[in-house]
């Protein structure tokens, strides 16, 4: 039986612990946030002590001291495993959680809603006769399955049935979000530059959009208007510049989201593609208040056709747009979910991701590499990860012009001015190598070099 290994476990920074104590305290984080599948060993002491960069021995320390603890249980040839008891004792707080909590105020209202919700009984399938609308089996959907699976790629996120709704991707969702809250009449807070695909789902929504700038460490909160109502952002790999937003960038982040009343809409683009460090807890993750609206898909990790997504946020907000999905296009076909779910379930999902880790990891190096030898003449932001580069010119340097000189030479490149909302600024442009063979990286990057010399020749 393969064992499962959260990527998002790693240890603390700064801690005064003891290495063992610290491995102690996020294998029981995640034992008690229900992050480590039940059935399922834990990673191994010499595949665990080679993710935290420790010896075995301390993995080993660390897990007979989590036994003494009860927290986990040792089963002989089989590995480490969460003690039953763990997870008797969790699934019983959950349920009075659910009893007794009201999970608090959602951050805003909607007005009523002139949209008529499809609503059956909840307990359709307990009547002889459910000559309902497109109802099937539900017992043929692997949820436990699906629903591990969901709190592994989330990142820590824990959300219960009714704070998650699966989209067609996340361009979907986006859309989705556009429409629910385009309503109120204010303003969404953009990244500027930022993903056109987000701009054109708020913009067919008829949502007005506010540019705020990004610096080295991702979106600026002073910047943020007092007006909006919500704002859109991607502090894994900003795109498209690629920076990834620091921690104290997040937790300022959300203050200013409090502070001046506003959602956030987390896109974690290409969260799973960090090359030269850990992965960042994700907004969401990190979220107190509710305020977080947390979006994802498995466009980058599985397949763009698969066309299968997610929005995480409270229950409220969920509720609405569960409403809005239903006008657009019912739900997802159940099949493909299902076909999901048993591709998490069965282990070929943590294979993937290991596999695109490896491929990526190589080329983006050869890039880097290539990028530092050839195109050191201009500017580069400073980038942990991802399937781009972005580069900007000095000033008055065309990438319009670049780009189509590039093209007659059979390169092709994607210019910055699109992705800024007024496109005004055209020094900028974005270098993608997922579909670039990493034997005709350098080759195409050196290409790239002889023209910008010889534009910037042309400046001077």
């Amino acid at each position: 039986m393969a064992s499962t290994t959260p990527k998002f476990m790693k240890l603390p920074e700064n801690s005064k612990l003891s290495l063992r104590d610290q491995i102690c305290e996020v294998v029981s984080a995640a034992i008690a946030s229900e992050s480590l599948a039940s059935d399922r060993p834990l990673p191994s002491c010499r595949a665990l002590a080679k993710q935290f960069g420790v010896s075995r021995n301390t993995v080993f320390a660390a897990y007979n001291r989590l036994i003494d603890l009860e927290f986990l249980v040792s089963r002989d040839r089989s590995g480490y495993f969460v003690n039953p008891q763990m997870v008797a004792m969790k699934q019983a707080e959950k349920e009075a959680y659910l009893t007794t909590s009201d999970h608090g105020p959602c951050p805003v209202t909607f007005p009523e809603s002139n949209l008529m919700p499809i609503v059956n009984p909840l307990d359709w399938n307990s009547y002889p006769y459910p000559f309902i609308y497109n109802q099937i089996d539900p017992d043929l959907f692997p949820v436990d399955g699906w629903r591990e699976c969901t709190r592994q790629a989330l990142g820590r996120i824990y959300a219960e049935e009714d704070e998650i709704l699966i989209t067609l991707g996340a361009q979907n969702a986006l859309f989705i979000l556009g429409t629910i809250f385009a309503q109120s009449g204010k303003p969404i807070g953009f990244e500027d530059p930022g993903f056109f695909g987000a701009r054109n789902a708020f913009l067919l929504a008829n949502n007005e959009l506010v540019g705020v700038p990004i610096d080295s460490e991702g979106i600026i909160p002073s910047a943020i208007s007092d007006d909006c109502q919500l704002v859109f952002t991607t502090p894994s790999h900003q795109f498209p510049t690629m920076v990834t937003m620091s921690q104290s960038r997040r937790e300022l982040l959300l203050a200013e989201a409090h502070k001046k009343d506003f959602l956030i809409i987390e896109d974690d683009y290409e969260a799973e593609m960090n090359y030269i460090a850990n992965s960042s807890p994700s907004l969401r993750s990190m979220d107190k208040t509710g305020r977080v609206i947390y979006i994802g898909s498995l466009s980058k990790t599985i397949s763009p056709g698969i066309r299968m997504g997610f929005i995480v946020a409270h229950r409220d907000i969920i509720k609405q747009a569960r409403i809005a999905r239903g006008v657009m296009m019912r739900h997802p076909p159940t099949i493909l979910q299902e076909i999901l779910a048993l591709f998490f379930q069965l282990g070929y999902y943590d294979a993937q991701l290991r596999n695109i880790e490896r491929r990526y990891k190589k080329r983006w190096h050869a890039m880097d590499n290539a990028l530092k030898k050839y195109l050191g003449m201009i500017e580069r932001t400073r980038s942990e990860g991802g399937t781009s580069f972005w580069l900007t010119g000095p000033k008055e340097f065309d990438a319009s012009k670049l780009k189509a000189r590039l093209k007659e030479k059979g390169v092709l490149i994607d210019r910055g001015q699109d992705y800024y909302l007024n496109r005004s600024d055209s020094r900028g442009f974005r270098l993608g190598f997922a579909y670039v063979p990493i034997s005709k990286l350098e080759d195409g990057v050196r290409i790239i070099a002889e023209e910008v010399r010889l534009m910037l020749n042309e400046l001077s």
